[in-house]
């Protein structure tokens, strides 16, 4: 019987650190860039909504130009430029004061944290032995897991006591820690003969290969963008607002418990295992939501999302990345935050004009029959992936 290679190596901590603080600021900002637009700026509800919209965007794009940076420039540089531009980046909002100014710093944001998530992302697949991949991917998405809770927790309590200038400072310090952690990695970089130039093709782009998983990904994120967008809304329109600060932290101590349980079984039993029942229970949790009227019940459906959803992400990763060869490990991580990241913003967009039509109820119960159905997709994929092998 052959001895397990360990997971929790120096590197891995560090990345895994490091990835925790970049979160934590991305998730900071991304709930209290609104609240700045419109309190510190006077801005428009829509200005509020562009500045979130910009980022985005932005990232998006440079997820398909990813793989080809990498592969270029190296995985441990890009990870420390990366870092430290996103740095930079978070820095600069001490200095921004109109809004023009605050959307082409978000530009400018966006790209360094699309770079340096997937960049992290293929170190850390990289690092993990690749027979415990399922189980080392898992516990690094823990990382951006808790960053739900802890991102949006700092900045809402700072916000009572403290001006904008004061949070951007905090905020600054934390990713300076995630950049020193960053120094920490080491990476053992592939070796290539220098390629002869050629004509730029859908490859230098896009792991083909990926894409299949990453399909079921952009639907997974699509219903999951109705959770992280309107929770708080639907949750004051039943009067359970002060129940709604609790969802993430039920969401986060499900996932937590049930994550290295699911890590393992990907390994040792399979994926579709892990993630048929995740993708019913995620199904199952938006249902629920959508049938709450008191506070057990809302907290029982982030208990839900947190098992089903919380199983998803890191599993579909792994499998995006076992799908393609080792030296294109980040074309693999660009590929699927692409699908994953157009997922959440198309579903912010779109789900919120259903939820004017339909209300917030039906739209999780339409989204939690469409999930379920997404069972029948995943298992398509799998079985031509299965004949594929075989």
């Amino acid at each position: 019987m052959t001895e397990k290679r360990p997971i929790w190596t120096k590197s891995f901590v560090n990345i895994s650190i490091s990835t925790f603080f970049v979160f934590v600021v991305f998730y900071a900002l991304l709930t209290y860039m609104p609240l700045y637009v419109l309190n510190e700026l006077n801005g428009t509800a829509t200005e509020a909504g562009l500045v979130i919209s910009v980022f985005l965007l932005s990232a998006i794009i440079m997820r398909f130009l990813s793989g080809m940076i990498l592969e270029k420039f190296g995985k441990k540089r890009m990870l420390l430029i990366s870092v430290f531009l996103f740095a930079v980046s978070t820095v600069l909002y001490l200095v921004v004061e109109s809004f023009t100014g605050l959307l082409w710093l978000r530009l400018f944001h966006g790209i360094w944290f699309s770079l340096l998530t997937t960049v992290a992302g293929a170190i850390a697949a990289d690092i993990i032995p690749p027979e415990r991949r399922g189980e080392g991917l898992g516990y690094y998405g823990i990382a951006m897991n808790l960053a739900v809770v802890v991102g949006p927790f700092i900045v809402l309590t700072l916000k009572q006591y403290v001006s904008a200038h004061i949070i951007f400072v905090v905020l600054a310090v934390i990713i300076l820690i995630g950049f020193l952690c960053a120094w920490a990695v080491n990476v053992e970089e592939e070796s290539f003969s220098k390629q002869p130039k050629h004509k730029l093709s859908i490859n230098d782009f896009l792991e083909k290969k990926t894409m299949p998983i990453a399909t079921v990904g952009f639907l997974i994120a699509f219903a999951y963008a109705s959770v992280i967008a309107f929770i708080s809304v639907y949750a004051e329109s039943l009067g359970l607002i002060k129940t709604a600060s609790f969802f993430f932290l039920v969401y986060a101590m499900a996932m937590l418990i049930v994550r290295p349980i699911t890590g393992r079984l990907f390994d040792t039993v399979g994926p579709k295992v892990v993630i048929i029942p995740s993708i019913i229970i995620f199904g199952v949790g938006l249902i629920a939501l959508s049938i709450t009227e008191v506070s057990w019940m809302l907290l029982l459906s982030g208990a839900l999302i947190g098992l089903g959803y919380g199983t998803l992400l890191p599993s579909f990763q792994s499998l995006a990345i076992q799908a393609a060869d080792k030296n294109r490990s980040g074309y693999a991580t660009g590929t699927f935050f692409a699908f994953y990241d157009s997922g959440i913003a198309i579903g912010s967009v779109l789900l919120g004009l259903i939820a004017g039509i339909a209300g917030y109820a039906n739209l999780y119960l339409m989204l939690g029959v469409f999930v379920i159905l997404v069972v029948f997709y995943y298992m398509w994929i799998a079985s031509k992936q299965d004949a594929q092998t075989r």
